[in-house]
């Protein structure tokens, strides 16, 4: 059997006689790896194993509540650099908001028009900028 790359490290080694395709070497960090890559493709494809692994996640977050306290207090430079990026999220945030929506006091209530039965007349479209603009002229014909 011939010499392979490692997937994980990249350096060449001999695979197991007994691990026809194996692509990674025996070193603890490629093994680290191949795990997670594993473990990666079967949360994508199981469901099963999905919700099994965020229970046991859930699991482990109750036993150990005082887990992120403690890293937190043990590394104030990750919380420093936390704070920040959910700051720029915010930011970021509040500025597609600003985009996608129209304020909610540029619009008439809806209410200025009566229930009724109405005769839509489409009007001249060469007014419009958007394709998907329609202006009608609006005739009650009865009230409701």
């Amino acid at each position: 059997m011939e010499q392979r790359r490692c997937a994980g490290c990249g350096e060449a080694f001999w695979p197991r006689a007994q691990v026809p395709g194996q692509q990674y070497c025996g070193e603890p960090g490629c093994r680290r790896s191949r795990r997670r890559r594993w473990q990666q493709a079967k949360r994508e494809s199981d469901a099963d194993y999905r919700e099994n692994q965020t229970r046991a996640q859930h699991a482990w977050a109750r036993r150990h509540g005082e887990y992120w306290r403690g890293y937190r207090l043990r590394h104030p430079e990750y919380c420093e650099c936390n704070r920040r990026r959910a700051r720029e999220r915010q930011c970021r945030s509040r500025e597609e908001e600003d985009t996608k929506f129209a304020k909610m006091d540029s619009l008439k209530p809806l209410s200025t028009v009566p229930s009724g039965t109405y005769l839509l007349v489409p009007q001249n479209e060469e007014k419009f900028a958007k394709m998907d603009s329609l202006m009608v002229e609006i005739t009650v014909i009865s009230k409701g």
